[in-house]
């Protein structure tokens, strides 16, 4: 789960950082609330992959994801991100439960032969 979570992160890291360049050209926003906005959330984002592990960094994307439609309210164009957002999150943590499932499996069989032994072959 940590690459797909971590992976989504950084996308929307940059994402939300172009985004934020074509939001300044829009003339009823403010340079600052836009930056205010989207630099919040790259900060949140990048700082989240590190997070991503331990107990609780799952339910804080979900707050990230949340907080990014939220965002919409000083930031139009985020509602649109936010939505797209969160539905990325899902699919990354709910494939990567199951990625991390495989890796296990792997893991534990790949382990289990070479306890036997060369001599088991």
């Amino acid at each position: 789960m940590r690459t797909l979570c971590s992976s989504t992160l950084i996308g929307e890291f940059f994402v939300i950082g172009f985004a934020g360049l074509v939001a300044m050209k829009d003339d009823s926003l403010t340079t600052s609330t836009v930056w205010w906005v989207c630099g919040v959330a790259m900060v949140l984002s990048v700082l989240l992959c590190g997070m991503i592990t331990r107990p609780g960094g799952v339910q804080l994307g979900w707050a990230l994801q949340i907080g990014l439609i939220i965002s919409g309210f000083f930031v139009p164009v985020m509602y649109f991100l936010g939505a797209v957002f969160a539905v990325l999150w899902w699919c990354s943590v709910h494939y990567g439960r199951k990625v991390d499932e495989i890796k296990a499996r792997w893991a534990a069989s790949t382990t289990a032969q070479g306890s036997a032994g060369p001599d088991a072959a």
